[in-house]
């Protein structure tokens, strides 16, 4: 049985940082891409960070690029997002996505619960 579950979130005020966990058991961690992904109410979810199996290659949405920093243990099957100079706008429900390497198309194979992470001025 295959889970994803994600820590960290919480309240802090702009400017702020926090940093997301997503363990994973139920899968052999090292060959799949992780995604961090977030959705604010009334929006789609949207992409913020990906990190290859090897931790190779990392993307951000532009949003984030220079604030919020992808990175993962192979060792202790975690993938992290570390959010720096929050802003208000980042407020939303942070999702960790799993993808095997081999998987074909743009879907994600596993999905972790949500945690939520606001914001405030």
């Amino acid at each position: 049985q295959v889970q994803l579950v994600e820590s960290g979130g919480g309240s802090v005020q702009a400017g702020g940082s926090l940093r997301l966990s997503c363990a994973a058991s139920g899968l052999t961690f090292s060959s799949y891409r992780m995604s961090w992904f977030r959705q604010a109410p009334g929006k789609e979810r949207d992409v913020v960070a990906t990190i290859t199996w090897s931790g190779s290659i990392t993307n951000y949405a532009d949003s984030v690029k220079g604030r919020f920093t992808i990175s993962r243990d192979n060792a202790k099957n975690t993938v992290y997002l570390q959010m720096n100079s929050l802003k208000p706008e980042d407020t939303a429900v942070y999702y960790c996505a799993a993808r095997n390497r081999y998987t074909v198309g743009s879907g994600y194979d596993y999905w972790g619960q949500g945690t939520q992470v606001t914001v405030s001025l």
